[in-house]
């Protein structure tokens, strides 16, 4: 099976197939110093706040190399290394760059692998800006952590930025109040997505809330519901309604938080009846999957078990057989017994990758265009060989650090996280 990379180069050249841009045939170097934006790919349309412009560069002459050179130079300089370096690699990663994972997996696994290697001098996150601030938030003291291309950021998570939830914050305090009911539940309790800053991270857990991700997000609401009379979720509007629609919260008990507008763009009443208040914000790859696409799987291929991630918009969930996170979708392939066909939404690199590890069912993506997320793509062969070469050196090239003031209370929101097991 040709990996994603391939497929679009072919269908760059005249091969049959569809692509969201085509620019990305070119490599991701290209981008990373011209205009700000997150680059070709699903978010290429998102507005890059100005504040979170990251800026990549790799030296020229690991631009001029071969694949098979940038192959070989990975796995030279990780034999080198040993167990000084762990490579953690995402999903949603080109195939060229998993390979060369220590670690494959969701935000959740790869949060609890980056505790797994306190012996590493080294982890190398090949994900995106707020996965790597997070390896440091948990790692040990001392321990890089690097990530292959700075312009790897996300658009999800810049839909929500520190001074607009303050300000978010604020005004719900002022109509709340701030004293706890009779049960002793506080008025709201902010929870973040995985997919946010490490400011917002820490925002939570210094105001008793938590992080969470699209495996334990229900279990995460239910101990907040235990906690809070209501609970603030940024910055995907889309997980919050799905997981909150699935517990029984009425729709017209979520209202929208826009940040853009006064009270978010809602009457006082609507935010006082609100069981979970959502963020204006949403993920572009997810964002992409329509009802009529699985309408069309079905009529295609009778039979079919439609998969989607909960990213996705409320209607494309309910039209779907099941919903979950990436590593469920995974599960859910992997323990089928029986030859199935599958139509699967989420990230394209990913569900490439289990038509390969599956040949026994026939998977298929329900978007038939090949846009992959744009600042995952960001990450290339050629970024993890020089980054792992500067190690064999002794340096430590694209380090992430968080302020430890910040780190402190993220920490908090983190340990929350990581106590809340996915239901199964």
């Amino acid at each position: 099976m040709s990996s994603i990379a391939t497929l679009i180069e072919n269908i760059s050249t005249g091969a049959a197939g569809r692509t969201c841009a085509p620019e990305l045939a070119h490599e991701p170097w290209t981008f990373d110093l011209g205009v700000p934006g997150y680059g070709p790919g699903a978010s290429m349309g998102d507005v890059l706040p100005a504040a979170s412009a990251r800026r990549g560069a790799l030296p020229e002459r690991y631009q001029a190399m071969a694949p098979a050179e940038l192959d070989e130079r990975i796995r030279a300089a990780k034999a080198a290394l040993g167990s000084r370096v762990v490579v953690l690699g995402h999903f949603y990663q080109r195939d060229e760059i998993v390979r060369h994972a220590d670690f494959l997996g969701d935000s959740y696994q790869l949060a609890r692998a980056a505790q797994t290697v306190p012996e590493a001098e080294a982890i190398v996150f090949c994900g995106v800006h707020f996965m790597a601030e997070t390896a440091h938030i948990l790692a040990r003291p001392g321990q890089d952590v690097i990530l292959p291309n700075l312009a790897a950021g996300c658009s999800m998570a810049d839909m929500a930025d520190l001074d607009s939830v303050l300000e978010c914050w604020e005004s719900l305090a002022a109509l709340y109040g701030t004293e706890p009911d009779e049960h002793g539940r506080v008025p709201v309790v902010p929870v973040t997505y995985m997919n946010s800053s490490a400011a917002l991270k820490g925002f939570c857990g210094e105001h008793g809330g938590v992080v969470c991700t699209s495996s334990n997000a229900q279990t995460v609401l239910e101990e907040a519901f235990e906690r809070g009379q209501r609970v603030l979720f940024f910055p995907d509007q889309h997980l919050g309604r799905n997981t909150a629609k699935r517990m029984g919260v009425p729709l017209e008990r979520m209202p929208m938080w826009n940040p853009r507008k006064p009270l978010g763009g809602n009457d006082r009443q609507a935010l006082l009846d609100a069981r979970v208040v959502l963020w204006h914000g949403f993920c572009s790859v997810h964002k992409r999957f329509t009802v009529e696409q699985v309408q069309r799987a079905r009529a295609a291929h009778p039979g079919v078990r439609v998969l989607v991630h909960p990213e996705c918009p409320m209607a494309v969930v309910d039209a779907a057989d099941e919903t979950g996170s990436t590593d469920r979708i995974r599960t859910i392939v992997a323990e089928a017994t029986e030859p199935t066909t599958f139509a699967i939404g989420t990230e394209i690199n990913m569900v490439n990758r289990l038509v390969a590890q599956f040949p026994q069912h026939r998977i298929l993506c329900l978007d038939d265009v090949i846009c992959p997320c744009s600042t995952m793509y960001r990450i290339h062969p050629g970024y993890l060989a020089w980054v792992l070469e500067e190690l064999v050196e002794g340096r430590a090239v694209n380090r992430i650090t968080v302020d430890e003031g910040v780190a402190q209370h993220a920490r908090v929101a983190l340990d929350r996280m990581l106590a809340a097991k996915p239901r199964a």
